[in-house]
């Protein structure tokens, strides 16, 4: 481990350049500027760093969860901008976990070459928390699906270039049956990106409207049908990996910094920086405990709890960010970023709810 430790501080010493590390400290929402991104995501290709978390025969370093979890502290100690790429966080894995050989070949090096990217098409007008209800039709003709429907809140659509999304392929389905899950080439004829402004002056978010587009249906992972097997999959990776330790560094830091600049030292909020930062070692010590297993919390509850503390610790820390600093732009928008967070991926009250469940409550 001492002789990885070097070898990251090396890399983040030449390649982590000034200017990058001032995008990290300006980073508001989901990830850093985009063209300080692209700079940082060839340096880590380039290291074969990229894929924190995928083994070495698909193009990841093959890292242990140790080895993860120190490379996400010291990025977040060096300012480094965030990447929060779904293809290369929650698409990339579940494909190496459950995609056809042919997928594989065909979509993970273009992930990594930065020649795709994605975004998440799950949420619709009348399905969030709820996702069973979800009504974005997907008819089979032929060798292909035809789409119509509307997909919403859907992070980061403006630029991606596929999305991974589910529809529902049998028109007298209802629930979590007759579901499909597909992976669709923005660049189709039909399709048509909304952007949405958000509270914190953002549009990361948008409305993606699915008008007649016709998909190859074996671009699908899973049976048609059985879509809601490969979207719990990928929930449980999404939701352990939405918000990490590096993260929630990263903005600690930031808080620290609103903190630290004020004329006169505030006591109340050095305090609960220390005491976040307590915390933040503990989720450290829980990220990197339960991939290993739990004996009573089965996959989907364990990502349940990571997403829930995860999110919940963030919205704290830029609450004192705030406090330090009521009229600063960056604070403000760090703050309000934040506000969603325990919405996405599931709501806090139906994760808590979910856990509940599954340590034997009523």
């Amino acid at each position: 481990m001492r002789d990885f430790a070097f070898e990251v501080d090396d890399f983040l010493a030449r390649d982590l350049t000034e200017d990058l590390r001032d995008a990290g400290r300006r980073t508001t929402g989901l990830k850093s500027d985009p063209a300080a991104c692209k700079v940082w995501r060839e340096r880590l290709r380039r290291k074969g760093w990229l894929a924190p978390s995928w083994p070495v025969e698909y193009g990841g370093p093959g890292w242990t969860v140790e080895q993860r979890l120190w490379f996400e502290r010291a990025c977040a100690d060096n300012d480094a901008p965030v990447l929060m790429s779904s293809g290369i966080r929650t698409i990339g894995p579940l494909i190496i976990s459950m995609g056809t050989p042919v997928q594989k070949h065909r979509y993970l090096p273009a992930i990594l070459s930065d020649r795709h990217e994605w975004c998440q098409g799950f949420s619709e007008p009348q399905a969030g928390s709820d996702l069973t209800a979800l009504a974005l039709k997907a008819e089979l003709d032929g060798d292909d699906f035809i789409l119509n429907g509307t997909k919403l809140w859907t992070s980061f659509a403006q630029t991606a270039t596929h999305m991974f999304l589910l529809a529902r392929s049998d028109r007298n389905s209802s629930g979590r049956d007759g579901i499909v899950f597909l992976l669709v080439d923005l660049s189709l004829p039909g399709i048509k990106v909304q952007p949405i402004r958000c509270i914190d002056g953002s549009a990361e978010v948008n409305e993606v409207f699915f008008d007649n587009v016709r998909t190859p249906a074996r671009d699908r992972i899973a049976a048609i049908g059985e879509g809601w097997k490969a979207a719990r999959k990928l929930m449980e990776i999404a939701r352990s990996n939405n918000t990490t330790t590096g993260v929630l560094r990263a903005a600690w830091r930031s808080a620290k910094r609103h903190v630290l600049a004020l004329d006169i030292p505030d006591e109340a909020l050095l305090s609960r920086l220390a005491r976040l930062d307590a915390d933040i070692q503990t989720f450290e010590a829980l990220e990197g405990r339960l991939p290993a297993g739990h004996p009573f919390l089965k996959p989907a509850s364990r990502a349940s709890l990571i997403k829930l503390r995860a999110t919940e610790l963030r919205q704290q820390i830029t609450e004192i960010g705030l406090a330090a600093q009521p009229n600063h732009p960056l604070a403000q928008t760090q703050y309000f970023s934040t506000r969603a967070a325990t919405i996405y991926s599931g709501t806090s009250e139906i994760h808590r709810n979910g856990l509940a469940h599954a340590i034997g409550c009523p």
